[in-house]
């Protein structure tokens, strides 16, 4: 059985990772390089060529081929209609990573590594929101094309038109004004927008308001009205998309865990997961747990289960530690500036 080899790739706007790993847990490749969402790349052909660079760079470090693969599983952003699944599975059968292969959208792998069992609901709040649900027969849902601009993105837009308003006189003060200035490296708010709007400036990107954020739930936290208001209103809206999200696939949230992922749920003091346990009903009954894992791990889970390969506690600890520890050194040679293609 540790003969056979598995892997597992979450593939993000961000970035794209893959592990690969024996059946006895031990992780022996990882790679890691851009933007492989097929949406938000440059072009398809880019998206996918980054996908190949994270799958052949962990092949590399486990010195095998990829015909030595017994199972591939990939959760990919922009896999979110059926046909992009054809499109994406297609190109991945054809460079043959894995003697079988699945492909899902990139917030089931989340479920996957926050459960013991893939079963419940996942929040993904980044730079975007990413929902999805999973039912014990495997039926699953995902948010797609049906979520609202929301994430990190939108908290940052948020900020910058309430400071806007402020400076108007259209809305009250808030601490939110010094963040943006401090933010922007601005003295004064038309400073500030003569950064962001003038025709010789490239326009900022969700990413780049999604940067705002962090600062948004920390004015939250010190007790800024304008700031809660709108940590609040983002809360608001994420209960309603994990009940509908459960709704999708038969769930009773009594019944379910719900799985909360991305950067703004990584704030220690947990401003926006507080928020959202206030606006969920108090009858709906989730068991909340933070994910503490990259996704990538629930991906290779997930290889693991398609494979049928019995994962033991120790299997699962084992695969658990090595990915963390294999993850770390890729950021510290991004860091380090020793990879050319990671982002």
């Amino acid at each position: 059985m540790a003969d056979q080899f598995l892997l597992g790739v979450d593939g993000g706007n961000t970035k794209t990772i893959a592990l690969v790993a024996r059946a006895d847990g031990q992780v022996v490749g990882a790679g890691r390089a851009g933007c492989s969402d097929i949406f938000n790349a440059p072009s398809e052909a880019d998206a996918l060529g980054e996908l190949d660079a994270a799958v052949n760079e962990a092949l590399a470090a486990a010195g095998i081929g990829p015909q030595q693969i017994t199972y591939g599983a990939f959760g990919l952003a922009g896999a979110d209609w059926p046909e992009d699944m054809v499109y994406l599975e297609a190109h991945i059968r054809n460079r043959g990573y894995g003697q079988r292969v699945s492909v899902a959208n990139d917030a089931i792998p989340a479920l996957r590594a926050g459960t013991d069992d893939g079963v419940g609901v996942v929040l993904s709040y980044g730079t975007g929101l990413a929902a999805a649900a999973r039912n014990a027969s495997g039926r699953s849902w995902h948010s797609g094309f049906w979520a609202e601009p929301m994430g990190g993105g939108r908290m940052g837009h948020d900020a910058l038109y309430e400071v806007l308003r402020a400076e108007l006189g259209i809305a009250p003060a808030t601490e939110l004004r010094a963040a943006v200035l401090a933010h922007f490296d601005r003295d004064d708010v038309a400073t500030v927008l003569r950064t962001i709007f003038s025709h010789d400036r490239p326009a900022l990107t969700e990413p780049d308001y999604a940067r705002l954020a962090p600062a948004v739930l920390d004015c939250a936290r010190a007790g800024d009205p304008v700031a809660t208001h709108i940590v609040d209103e983002h809360a608001r809206k994420l209960s309603d998309y994990a009940l509908a999200a459960a709704r999708q696939v038969g769930l009773q949230p009594t019944d379910s865990t719900l799985v909360l992922n991305g950067g703004l749920f990584r704030d220690r003091a947990g401003t926006l997961k507080s928020a959202l346990q206030r606006h969920l009903p108090q009858e709906s009954g989730f068991a909340t747990t933070r994910l503490g894992q990259e996704p990538v791990l629930g991906a290779l889970l997930m290889a693991f289960d398609n494979a049928r390969i019995e994962l033991t506690e120790s299997i699962h600890d084992r695969l658990a530690s090595e990915a963390d520890s294999s993850l770390e050194q890729l950021s510290a040679r991004v860091r380090n500036g020793d990879s050319t293609r990671s982002h």
